[in-house]
């Protein structure tokens, strides 16, 4: 079930958040299934974009297959909570965020690299 932008200011990040250059794709490891787009994304959390709506409240395995070789890695594995789901504003489409639980310190750093590497820069 999806909450509505008012449920989901009770949470604050930590860490700004960083668009990348590319919409990674992110699939579910225990089923196989392709969940989404990545949007954005910090060390600690994610926010993906998907045909469905993503269940609040439940932990995923998700397997984040990025662009190119970084920092030994072709893609990065982690567990995650699911935080908030809403329509986006194209209405075929849901954005749900997400709390990285369970990383790797070496799958921790690929990201960081992932976020330099591939980020928009401010102008």
């Amino acid at each position: 079930m999806c909450m509505d932008r008012a449920e989901m200011h009770g949470n604050k990040r930590r860490q700004k958040r960083v668009h990348l250059i590319h919409y990674l794709r992110i699939s579910d490891t225990d089923s196989g299934a392709k969940i989404g787009h990545l949007v954005d994304i910090t060390p600690q959390g994610i926010m993906i974009i998907s045909e469905a709506p993503i269940p609040v409240g439940k932990d995923f395995s998700f397997q984040m297959q990025l662009p190119e070789m970084v920092n030994g890695f072709e893609e990065v594995y982690f567990s995650a909570h699911s935080l908030w789901c809403k329509q986006d504003f194209m209405p075929e489409f849901y954005v749900s965020g997400y709390a990285i639980k369970d990383i790797s310190s070496p799958e921790t750093k690929t990201i960081t690299a992932l976020m330099k590497c591939y980020g928009f820069k401010s102008m």
